[in-house]
């Protein structure tokens, strides 16, 4: 394993007057990931609707995406509490809530655990506990097991894409209350899909990682190569991979074609950003990867 020397000097935050109430709700709001916990509570609408038999109980999926949001949301958190001084660490972090001190480590612990723990009760008593419990599984996948890891291997990443693939999965039980073969293939799509995205990402900000400490793929092999075959690797099998619905009874033709056209749109993508070895084609293929998931899943549901 190589060894990694870290900047010596890491940026201090200046002491500044306590921030008003509405920059404070906006740090909070902040150290949820607003943006993530969307895709994340898209992708969960699509796997209970693809879960639903007949007509759609609105009522259930609305509890069953408030708990996922709150859950999303607590994690994310309690993420950047143990993260706070990696973060400092990197250019891409340095302006979150904690490295700026916009809130104070404890506000953020308190926080995140109230989220988190709201949203576990929220889907046992609202919900399912199925659902639930595949919630714990994915508080315990992401912050005792894949977030400590980074600073030690690389393979993280297959870490944190188990518990990074469960939304469309908790959608469906939450759905249904069991998780069948169905259910199973929307966690392989993601499972599948979030190695070319988190991998782009890695690509982009190795630099900001290598100074943090954090071994990702580009990291631990700043050629590229191996990032590069990975990234069409998963990109290829994400092809087959995102038929399994249709294969399963549970979509059509038209998702059958889309998927296959997308699938090939998107190992395009790959393939272009593993030729071009550069942080540009690592963008593109970021870009394409955030647009590939709500389509593809979108299209599910057209087709249901």
């Amino acid at each position: 394993m190589k060894e990694f020397v870290l900047d010596s000097e890491v940026p201090v935050v200046a002491e500044c007057a306590p921030p008003a109430l509405r920059e404070k709700v906006a740090a909070f709001v902040e150290l949820t990931k607003p943006r993530i916990t969307f895709l994340i509570v898209l992708t969960s609408a699509a796997g209970f609707c693809l879960g639903s038999k007949g007509q759609t109980d609105y009522l259930a999926l609305f509890n069953a995406l408030v708990g996922i949001a709150l859950l999303s949301s607590g994690i994310a958190t309690l993420n950047q509490y143990m993260e706070r001084e990696l973060d400092a660490r990197m250019r891409r972090t340095l302006s979150r809530p904690l490295p700026t001190a916009k809130l104070a480590p404890v506000q953020a612990l308190a926080f995140g655990v109230a989220l988190t723990v709201l949203a576990e009760v929220h889907l046992a008593v609202f919900t399912n506990l199925l659902t639930a419990a595949f919630g714990v599984s994915v508080i315990v996948g992401y912050l005792f097991c894949y977030t400590p890891l980074k600073t030690r291997s690389s393979v993280s990443t297959i870490v944190g894409a188990f518990p990074g693939a469960m939304p469309p999965l908790m959608g469906w039980t939450a759905a249904t209350g069991h998780a069948g073969l169905e259910a199973w293939a929307l966690f392989a799509i993601l499972f599948a899909w979030q190695f070319p995205h988190f991998l782009a990402i890695a690509w982009m900000y190795r630099e900001d990682y290598a100074r943090a400490g954090i071994l990702m793929l580009p990291v631990v092999e700043p050629e590229g190569r191996l990032t590069a075959q990975q990234i069409v690797v998963w990109s290829l099998l994400l092809v087959p991979v995102s038929l399994f619905p249709v294969a399963l009874g549970t979509t059509g033709a038209v998702y059958f074609y889309g998927a296959f056209l997308l699938g090939l749109l998107f190992l395009g993508a790959s393939i272009h950003a593993a030729f071009s070895n550069s942080r540009r084609g690592a963008r593109r293929l970021l870009l394409a990867s955030v647009l590939y998931l709500p389509v593809l899943f979108g299209l599910m549901v057209f087709n249901k």
